[in-house]
């Protein structure tokens, strides 16, 4: 992913180029994009990050960050996406992943002479692989590379500060059902790397899915409770049959943080490590207080 094949002979910016996406597909680049649309948060954050956000013209209806990207023209959502809404966009380069029916429009957008590149995000090493990838696509290698080694450089400093503390067991979940299940983070995906970065160990660790029911919870124990959402979410969890009766909640360790920086792969991510690390682990940062998250 992210291989680049430079085409001798033309512009002096690089372009065309083709790159490779999730799909093993080529893409061709005829020109440095200059009217991009971006489905998925994550794209959105990634684009903004390395400098390409002004050339955003379109997002899906989902997009709530940042802001001022938000307000973009939309071209679908939930039931899915318009060809003719990109292609009124004068779209040079569509950005999106395989999720939410996207992957659907590859075909289309080819026929009509749109670059499409699809993402795929399941773990860490892949949402930096996914900075690289569209730094290139966009001729911001160099912010791209800036900006995934801030990220990196700010990962090292948490790593440092907790190499000598044992993981903390933690129950990190994303969903609550009314029916008494729950969604929760499953080993190999980019929530669980930030579990383990910020010093936590995940206390279902070994299970396939990500819907659990209480009683799996019951029998995991965990030392620390995560929950993904409001601080409201904290005051129903108290109110679930039987967790009353575990550790975490008896000691007051429950803990609640913003679901962009769990469940959205793109450079906040990081921002998920270092707070939650300072609620896992707040000893080992002193008294430094945890920031206001960002929206």
């Amino acid at each position: 992913m992210g291989i680049l094949f430079v085409v001798p002979g033309y512009a002096d910016d690089g372009f065309p180029r083709t790159v490779a996406d999730a799909l093993g597909r080529q893409v061709e680049i005829p020109a440095r994009p200059q009217r991009i649309v971006a489905i998925f948060a994550s794209n959105v954050e990634i684009l903004d990050g390395i400098g390409a956000g002004d050339r955003i013209v379109g997002v899906e209806s989902f997009t709530r960050y940042p802001p001022h990207i938000a307000e973009r023209a939309k071209v679908g959502g939930r039931l899915g996406f318009s060809i003719e809404a990109i292609a009124r966009l004068k779209a040079d380069l569509v950005v999106m992943t395989p999720a939410r029916q996207a992957a659907n429009m590859v075909d289309p957008l080819q026929r009509i002479g749109i670059p499409a590149l699809v993402l795929n995000h399941r773990d860490l090493n892949m949402v930096m692989e996914n900075i690289r990838l569209l730094g290139t696509a966009t001729g911001n290698e160099s912010e791209a590379a800036q900006l995934i080694a801030g990220l990196e450089s700010r990962i090292a400093a948490v790593r440092q500060r907790l190499q000598r503390r044992s993981p903390v067991r933690v129950y990190l979940e994303t969903a609550a059902s009314d029916r008494g299940t729950y969604l929760s983070v499953r080993d190999g995906t980019y929530t669980a790397d930030i579990l383990r970065l910020a010093g936590g160990k995940n206390a279902l660790a070994g299970s396939t899915l990500s819907q659990v029911g209480g009683e799996s919870v019951l029998r995991a124990a965990p030392a620390h409770i995560i929950l993904a959402g409001p601080p409201e979410r904290i005051d129903t969890l108290a109110k679930r049959p039987g967790w009353e009766t575990i550790d975490a909640v008896r000691d007051g360790k429950v803990s609640a943080m913003p679901s962009a920086l769990l469940l959205i792969p793109g450079p906040r991510v990081v921002d998920g490590v270092e707070q939650l690390a300072r609620q896992l682990h707040p000893d080992a940062f002193g008294k430094q207080t945890t920031p206001s998250p960002r929206p």
